[in-house]
């Protein structure tokens, strides 16, 4: 999965949020406003997945040696990812309100529409279904996987603007990361692509026939890979 890590000015980690409420209640939370209330943070053994992952990801930089200092946790403002990354930054001990950890807005659950909203999770095959059959289609007042790989490379740019030689742990959601590790891998699969950066690489694989297979890099609650 990584790719040259000369590309890009910083090295990268995804994490699911560790199991929520709405995952254990069989919801589907995708809307910000309702993505931020606090009934809708981790479940207790989403807290204990968080602090795995915590671990985990301590072992990968001692393993990189790289120092806590380099150290940048992003995440997305849901309650579930901003909890999943408190727990995490706590594990590092890190100070969660500090400079090292910052909330970006375009890391957040895709947005399903209202019709999915607050409805069951067993409606998530219908919007895959479509993904794959069309993933720049969005579903009716929702976001298409199209509309959310847009913001996550926005936010990488961001990030590489802002930050340099650092691990950075991203924080977000099931669709969100298996979509950016699509484009990650199709990226590094296509050669042929000769472009200035990196980014404008992942821009120019932001194509039908690679969109529509993300589910392919599908993560489990509280799920940390290392990814570029």
């Amino acid at each position: 999965m990584a790719a040259s890590s000369s590309l890009l000015k910083n090295k990268y980690w995804i994490l699911r949020h560790g199991k929520s409420i709405p995952n254990q209640k069989g919801l589907i939370v995708s809307f910000l406003e309702n993505g931020v209330l606090p009934e809708y943070q981790l479940a207790e053994l989403g807290v204990k997945q968080a602090q795995l992952a915590g671990e985990q990801f301590q072992k990968d930089l001692k393993d990189a040696n790289i120092p806590l200092e380099k150290v940048r946790i992003c995440y997305s403002p849901f309650a579930r990812t901003a909890h999943t990354a408190k727990v995490v930054a706590s594990v590092l001990n890190l100070p969660f309100e500090g400079s090292q950890c910052k909330v970006f807005e375009d890391l957040r659950e895709r947005y399903f529409g209202p019709s999915y909203e607050l409805s069951s999770h067993e409606r998530y095959p219908e919007i895959w279904a479509l993904d794959e059959k069309d993933p720049f289609q969005r579903p009716e007042g929702g976001e298409s996987a199209a509309d959310v790989v847009s913001r996550l490379l926005k936010a990488i740019g961001e990030m590489e603007a802002m930050f340099e030689g650092c691990a950075i742990l991203i924080v977000s959601h099931g669709d969100p990361l298996q979509m950016l590790q699509t484009i990650l891998n199709a990226a590094k699969e296509n050669k042929e692509f000769s472009c200035s950066s990196y980014l404008a690489r992942l821009e120019a694989v932001k194509v039908p026939s690679v969109l529509s297979q993300h589910r392919k890099f599908a993560l489990e609650t509280g799920e940390l890979r290392s990814v570029v």
